[in-house]
């Protein structure tokens, strides 16, 4: 019984973390990748920021997974909450430097790299 149940919370984990990374996307992703593929500077930044993230999560010793980048996500959401930071409401300003929304939109990125949900 109990092979069963752990296999159902993985699948409802798996499934809780790819939508907390579609949110991401939906507010951070778009808009930032978008103005990344603009901004050869923006891109760079945010490719620092990806090793950044794949450094803290040890990726290069595991695999990245939707698990791994959502709760990571959360953390950088958390803390920069903590810290009195509020996550700006319509349309972003990429060209200012908001350390979080790019260490966010850098998940972003990271995400899209994953394998595709079954």
């Amino acid at each position: 019984m109990n092979g069963l149940f752990s296999n159902a919370a993985a699948r409802a984990a798996q499934r809780s973390a790819l939508a907390s990374l579609a949110d991401l996307t939906a507010s951070v992703g778009v808009s930032g990748l978008a103005a990344a593929q603009e901004s050869p500077g923006l891109m760079s930044v945010i490719d620092q920021h990806a090793a950044g993230v794949r450094d803290s999560l040890d990726a290069d010793n595991r695999p990245l997974t939707a698990i791994l980048l959502a709760a990571y996500a959360e953390g950088v959401r958390d803390a920069a909450y903590q810290h009195g930071w509020f996550a700006p409401e319509g349309h972003i300003d990429w060209t200012e430097n908001d350390w979080v929304l790019r260490r966010l939109l850098a998940v972003c990125t990271l995400a899209r790299t994953l394998p595709a949900a079954r």
